[in-house]
């Protein structure tokens, strides 16, 4: 790496942990650490639970993915708008009204005490799980490009988020993942920047995605019934839509994104946002 490359890399991330410590260093109570003292405007709110969602994994997989199987795995997204009309209506609502700082609240106060904890279990089973791959995909690629040990960088990169998650509650992971997500659009744009740069001379955008639609992989929507088809369009409305029930409804790390909201009518454009975005850049995967 250039040297240019430490400085941009250091201070990144140095100013996420800096910036995010610094911005809630006056925050206390409950309502602040962990709902954020519900100040979150719908533009926080939305860019918080995109920046939840998209990780290391997601520029790493879904590209093969397109490569390997086309782009027809978009269609699992289609169920995601329908769900979120259904949160809009029913979820946040209802929460907001309850007042709870958990999902799994409203579980105790609708069944017990039993329920609630079998349900926060698995969700922080599920979530260290993935938070473990999330931080272990990075940290393959910066120790290739650094030649630094593999094992340092996972603890390096868990102690850095540790640090402003501790000490700055939901918050901070709100101001902080605004900044992450300015970095991921400007490197899709870079890197995307750099794609047309390097196809070969005489060789377009439209040559591309011409030869990409040869090989089968611009087949976007498959209206059959085939059951051997791995992506369908009614595989994505049914399927997409109640995992996506599932995990944005109930599913306390983005939940609690929507309940840092000002009003409801934050919470909910802020979802709203979410299912636009994937549907214009379907490039983000439910993990």
């Amino acid at each position: 790496m250039s040297q240019i490359d430490w400085i941009i890399l250091g201070a990144t991330l140095a100013f996420i942990v800096i910036y995010g410590v610094w911005k809630t260093r006056k925050d206390q109570g409950m309502d602040n650490y962990i709902l954020g003292g519900k100040e979150a405007k719908w533009t926080t709110v939305g860019l918080s639970v995109m920046a939840t969602q998209a990780s290391a994994i997601t520029f790493l997989s879904t590209p093969g993915q397109a490569y390997h199987d086309g782009m027809g795995f978009v269609q699992f997204y289609f169920g995601l708008p329908l769900a979120m009309v259904i949160i809009c209506i029913t979820f946040i609502p209802i929460y907001h009204r309850l007042k709870v700082y958990t999902a799994y609240e409203y579980l105790e106060s609708r069944f017990d005490l039993k329920t609630r904890t079998l349900a926060a279990i698995l969700f922080l089973i599920q979530r260290g799980l993935a938070a473990g791959i999330t931080i272990y995909a990075p940290a393959i690629i910066l120790s290739t490009i650094l030649g630094w040990n593999l094992y340092q960088l996972i603890v390096i990169i868990g102690v850095l988020v540790i640090i402003y998650t501790v000490l700055g509650g939901t918050k901070a992971v709100n101001v902080t993942q605004k900044q992450q997500m300015a970095v991921i659009m400007l490197g899709m744009f870079v890197a995307f920047h750099l794609i047309l740069s390097y196809l070969p001379e005489g060789v377009g955008f439209v040559d591309a995605l011409t030869i990409a639609g040869a090989g089968d992989k611009m087949d976007i929507v498959d209206f059959s019934f085939d059951p051997k088809s791995k992506y369908t369009f009614w595989s994505g409305i049914t399927g997409g839509l109640f995992l996506a029930l599932s995990y944005f409804g109930t599913d306390q790390s983005q939940v609690q994104r929507y309940l840092s909201g000002k009003s409801v009518k934050e919470s909910r454009m802020g979802l709203i946002t979410v299912s636009y975005t994937h549907l214009t850049l379907p490039t983000k995967r439910i993990v």
